[in-house]
């Protein structure tokens, strides 16, 4: 039962470090003259993360935890990190959009357009896994498959402006 709570105490932990971090930036970048794009479906995604967590927290302390997959989560925070010193202070949890500032692309950014989204899926997906819930690995990431659809295509149609 700790290993969960120590586990999903670290998650819960980092999340909420990464908001703070997403506030500073944020505010940084609208200072800067930047723009946010729709802001409209940002309550979706923050619906789902904290479905899964809360979710997580009521149904994982107690099962029993699966340690490769837990190895697997650890190297999907290795480049959740990667991302964020990538993105530095351009690193939010929204669609914010510097005008004229020129696409990231050094990072992973190099290898895929969207390197965040792929670990995000791949968290929602293997955490619950850790600990034999596949039922609700299969719920959320049907719920963030939807919400991504309609990140990704706007954040598409902003980089685009």
């Amino acid at each position: 039962m700790w290993a969960a709570i120590a586990i999903l105490g670290f998650v819960t932990s980092q999340r909420f470090a990464e908001l703070a971090l997403a506030r500073r930036n944020t505010a940084k970048l609208l200072e800067a003259g930047a723009k946010e794009y729709a802001p409209a479906h940002y309550p979706w995604i923050v619906a789902v993360h904290t479905g899964w967590l809360g979710t997580l927290w009521w149904l994982a302390p107690g099962r029993p935890i699966d340690w490769p997959l837990l190895v697997l989560f650890v190297g999907l925070q290795l480049g959740r990190i990667w991302v964020l010193r990538t993105l530095g202070p351009r690193w939010t949890t929204r669609i914010i959009v510097l005008p004229e500032a020129p696409l990231v692309e050094s990072g992973p950014f190099r290898f895929v357009r969207h390197p965040n989204y792929l670990i995000v899926i791949g968290e929602i997906a293997v955490l619950p896994l850790v600990f034999g819930l596949w039922e609700i690995g299969v719920i959320f990431t049907l719920a963030n498959a939807v919400v991504l659809a309609v990140r990704i295509r706007a954040e598409e149609q902003a980089l685009g402006a």
